[in-house]
């Protein structure tokens, strides 16, 4: 598993499952022990200090349920909900198109989102930069920045808050490292011509 999947696969499963979710219980140990860090590709050792400190699974249930849960959640986690015009079905019927295996749950969830682009990562397709790219540039960005500022704005504890930045700027860094990618097969396909 590369970084790109590893970050992906993480700040998925931290938005997607509760809490108190017993296969969250090592990702947790590695948080409150301060070892995310060793396996974080990316800069963000404050941010990643301050995960740690906020870091109570047991305290952050009513935070999770109160923002992502339900009817009556202050921050819907769905796409559908942000983006004119979108549906669910899109999100399935691409992800289907590319294989991934899917269940009855909504295909359109940030969490799910970002755990299908660590999916895309590991099959390691021909096209998997160009899913990657489509993943992120139709299905996450577009709505991303909306969802993580209201997920800073309503959530109780630090941990969350601290979250969504990190998912933002880990985000960016993976769209440009996707446009590095796609630059350098514009140029290897210039240079067949």
């Amino acid at each position: 598993m590369n970084e790109f999947s590893i970050v992906c696969r993480v700040l998925g499963t931290l938005f997607y499952r509760q809490p108190q979710d017993p296969l969250l219980v090592p990702l947790f140990a590695l948080i409150q022990e301060g070892k995310l860090q060793q396996h974080w590709p990316l800069e963000q050792d404050e941010l990643l200090t301050r995960l740690q400190q906020g870091c109570e699974p047991h305290l952050l249930a009513a935070d999770f349920n109160a923002l992502f849960v339900g009817n009556e959640c202050s921050v819907s986690p769905f796409r559908s909900t942000y983006v004119d015009g979108a549906t669910e079905n899109q999100v399935r019927a691409f992800l289907q198109q590319r294989g991934m295996p899917l269940s009855d749950a909504p295909a359109d969830h940030f969490g799910s989102l970002l755990l299908a682009a660590s999916w895309l990562e590991d099959q390691s397709q021909e096209d998997e930069a160009q899913a990657q790219i489509m993943l992120f540039d139709e299905y996450l960005l577009p709505w991303c920045g909306r969802f993580l500022g209201k997920v800073e704005a309503h959530a109780t504890s630090g941990f969350y808050r601290t979250l969504a930045l990190i998912t933002r700027d880990a985000l960016q860094a993976m769209r440009d490292e996707l446009a590095e990618y796609e630059d350098s097969d514009d140029d290897a396909a210039q240079d067949e011509q």
